[in-house]
């Protein structure tokens, strides 16, 4: 406990200071992390680290960039952030591919933030990213989301509540759209009602939730013609999310006849990242790779 308390104190010291959390985060050296709001989140509560969402930036090399972008949100419960397992190294996977990718240090419970603040540094990653695309090297309608648990579902929100104003515009960046031209939903938490995972759910929204939030944010109810192509993966022994959750947002998008790809695993349990080598659920990396290949998305 005491090495975890060292390392937010020493990570929060570098975010303070602007300088890189690299060492702090086993961050790759050629990455930036940058804060997502220069002068200040909305409803910011204060001014510490805690207080300050970041986005890690990696960029391919020239040789292989594809011209195509993932803003990567990790899972975590809505109470922290995995960021390493389900974000610096599907960072790392995504660069091999050719593509640019940007890692979201979200505001959460755990930082004492509920909604909206995690759909806030959604829209503002998205819109940062679309509107840097030049300096990033990346085409501005070439910009897709990954999300992990209840990442999957902050990836989700941000796929089917584009049109929303969640928060005022604050600089240039706001004015990029913050619709995403895709997403990929890795064991994604998608409902907020009976298939929730209740942790999540309280963490994001509270323990006494209306139903207009709970319909509202249930996104498999969300979805329309409008909806990005999404790609879904999950295990069919996840105790945690059921996969009921991944099967209603396919079903929801088939019947919106928005272009969807699915792959469901008997065994592979909740929270496998990319898979470890040498089990079933460690193909989907591969069968992502093919299905952005189809859509031009990547070198490979």
């Amino acid at each position: 406990m005491k090495s975890n308390v060292t390392l937010q104190i020493a990570v929060g010291f570098l975010i303070l200071t602007g300088l890189s959390i690299s060492a702090a985060y086993g961050v790759e050296p050629n990455a930036k992390t940058e804060l997502l709001w220069p002068g200040g989140a909305p409803g910011a509560k204060g001014n510490e680290p805690n207080d300050k969402p970041t986005m890690t930036i990696y960029l391919p090399t020239k040789e292989k960039a594809a011209g195509s972008a993932v803003i990567i949100f990790p899972g975590g419960g809505y109470t922290h952030v995995a960021i390493d397992h389900e974000g610096h190294q599907v960072a790392r996977w995504l660069n091999d591919l050719g593509i640019a990718a940007f890692v979201v240090d979200y505001r959460h419970r755990g930082r004492g933030y509920g909604h909206p603040a995690p759909i806030q540094d959604a829209q503002r990653a998205i819109r940062t990213v679309r509107s840097k695309s030049a300096e990033f090297g990346i085409e501005p309608n070439k910009i897709g989301i990954i999300g992990f648990s209840a990442g999957g579902h902050l990836a989700s929100t941000a796929g089917t509540h584009f049109n929303e104003k969640f928060y005022e515009p604050v600089d240039a960046n706001d004015s990029a759209s913050a619709r995403p031209d895709f997403m990929i939903l890795i064991y994604p938490v998608i409902s907020m009602g009976p298939l929730s995972h209740s942790g999540s759910r309280s963490a994001l929204l509270g323990r006494n939730i209306s139903k207009e939030l709970v319909d509202k944010f249930s996104n498999d109810t969300q979805v329309d013609s409008n909806t990005p192509p999404t790609f879904l993966v999950h295990a069919t022994d996840d105790k945690t999310v059921p996969v009921e959750n991944s099967i209603n947002f396919y079903l929801a998008c088939k019947k919106a006849r928005v272009p969807a790809e699915m792959h469901i695993w008997q065994n592979g349990e909740h929270g496998f990242g990319l898979g470890k080598s040498g089990t079933p659920v460690s193909r989907w990396p591969a069968l992502c790779t093919d299905w952005m290949h189809k859509m031009g998305l990547c070198s490979k």
